[in-house]
């Protein structure tokens, strides 16, 4: 009977090769770090002082297997990136376009191309907020307009089904894709706690999205709320 890769990995012996000791004085005012090898018998050979370059190697080598910080060409429509750790969060807009969206049969809208206003996304943390605009060069002054669209509570995005995996290479290009596929690719099923989001209903409003331009008409004000604001 042929075994599944999990299984082979848990039957895969694995051999110790080295050990890494810690020693300290009683108080901890003192620390000693002591790499050994270890032989093919399982004995430990001599211990030699673990230098500053092995550490900081072993850092660098942990940090980028974990880093979540982007890298690369900042996109043409990135408006905001702050990559300092614990205070993440990146800003970047659509023009208006026409997009595939998939909608809950109890909706009652076929899944289609429909054509959208331009959005705005900021991701912080895990968390990603989204917004409508109207203007067409944006300014730190464009006013923020509630975005259209189900599963959106003011402009907080309830994430859905949609499995989509993160990107091992953090681009900023791919970090983009990956939100964006994140609210796109997710079936919109309910409006949010604020109700709808459109002056009409909005099963209304987006279904005759399928077949003209966004009536922009129909996009509600965040209150005073301008694109500056999210630009810090």
């Amino acid at each position: 009977m042929q075994t599944n890769e999990l299984t082979r990995e848990i039957n895969t012996l694995l051999r110790p090769r080295a050990a890494l000791i810690a020693y300290s004085t009683d108080g901890g005012g003192s620390h000693y770090l002591e790499l050994r090898k270890i032989g093919p018998d399982g004995r430990m050979c001599e211990g030699v002082p673990v230098t500053t370059e092995f550490i900081d190697k072993l850092i660098e080598g942990y940090s980028e297997h974990r880093s979540t910080t982007p890298y690369g060409k900042l996109p043409e429509n990135m408006l905001w990136s702050n990559t300092r750790k614990g205070c993440e969060k990146y800003v970047w807009y659509n023009p208006p376009c026409k997009r595939v969206m998939y909608f809950h049969t109890s909706l009652g809208i076929e899944d289609g191309e429909y054509n959208l206003p331009g959005v705005i996304y900021c991701v912080s943390g895990n968390s990603l907020d989204i917004y409508a605009y109207k203007d067409e060069t944006l300014t730190p002054e464009t006013p923020l307009y509630a975005a259209p669209f189900f599963n959106v509570t003011g402009s907080r995005v309830c994430l859905g089904n949609a499995a989509i995996a993160k990107p091992s290479d953090l681009t900023y290009e791919h970090l983009i894709e990956y939100w964006e596929k994140k609210f796109w690719l997710t079936e919109f099923l309910h409006l949010g706690g604020a109700g709808n989001p459109t002056r009409s209903n909005l099963v209304l409003v987006t279904k005759a999205a399928g077949k003209a331009p966004f009536n922009t008409d129909e996009l509600i004000p965040l209150g005073e709320m301008k694109l500056k604001d999210i630009l810090k």
